[in-house]
């Protein structure tokens, strides 16, 4: 079984990672296809998720949410963003009026936490690729996008494997009972380490950008997957869903890189143009 396991996590990696990597540096419409089709999954997942709560996510007015956040990410046609919001809260409860479906409470909240977390972190990352920082090159964005990708798997599978080897202090027992403080340390390093080695072969952004943004991915994409480990927790489901053979679901896969982007993308937009 472990064997068939490890096949299929090879056979899907070997498939998928150069179709995210295309969609990265090819960026555009690819990109933003590729991120949207991210982000309803993971929504659907989440959704579904709490369900075992129990919670009834409005996936009606929860994929619309996602989809107008993502397509403003790129396209910037909606300037009050506040407004939205307002007009999104206001929208969910009227129609939880209706729904007599359980909890409104637990409904709406939970139709709020899912979408604004999928929706806002996932449009983060088109809002990087498509950052004006890059405009004199506009590979600049895909080349920084595939190094925190590399910078995240980095980080995971050096966690992972020091972790097995030599993890003998729990990090999180609560949330994540196989989790060591000697992986986390592994993979905090590895990080940092891969984004060195992308600048010193394609990225072309200052060092301190470098060493900030591999400190993000180390420690921030660490704490993401704990997060998405607590809500599965809470939830009582092991993953997120089945969709990805030997991976799990795609809201486990991209869980570091959702909850990095929206603090690379500030960091982006408030710094590194001043270094």
């Amino acid at each position: 079984m472990k064997f068939k396991n490890n096949a299929a996590r090879i056979t899907v990696s070997v498939i998928a990672i150069p179709l995210i990597l295309a969609a990265c540096y090819f960026g555009k419409i690819y990109f933003l296809v590729f991120s949207g089709l991210v982000a309803l999954a993971a929504f659907n997942e989440f959704g579904k998720m709490v369900k075992h709560k129990p919670a009834e996510v409005n996936f009606f007015l929860g994929h619309i949410f996602v989809i107008l956040i993502m397509l403003n990410s790129y396209f910037n046609f909606i300037e009050n963003m506040f407004a939205v919001f307002a007009a999104y809260v206001v929208l969910l409860s009227i129609f939880e009026l209706f729904r007599h479906k359980g909890s409104a409470i637990n409904n709406i909240g939970a139709t709020l936490l899912s979408s604004l977390y999928i929706g806002l972190f996932t449009a983060a990352l088109v809002a990087i690729r498509q950052n004006t920082a890059f405009e004199s090159d506009y590979s600049k964005g895909g080349l920084l996008i595939i190094s925190m990708f590399a910078s995240i798997w980095a980080c995971d599978s050096a966690a992972y494997y020091f972790g097995s080897a030599f993890g003998k202090h729990k990090l999180f027992p609560r949330v994540s009972p196989n989790k060591s403080w000697e992986g986390s340390i592994a993979g905090f390093i590895f990080a940092i380490v891969m984004m060195i080695a992308a600048k010193t072969i394609v990225l072309d952004i200052s060092w301190a950008g470098v060493i900030i943004i591999g400190l993000i991915t180390g420690i921030f994409g660490q704490v993401g997957d704990l997060i998405e480990s607590l809500f599965k927790r809470d939830a009582k489901v092991k993953d997120s869903s089945h969709m990805i053979p030997g991976h799990g679901g795609i809201f486990d896969r991209f869980d570091s890189i959702l909850f990095s982007a929206p603090l690379v993308y500030l960091y982006l937009q408030f710094f590194e143009k001043m270094i």
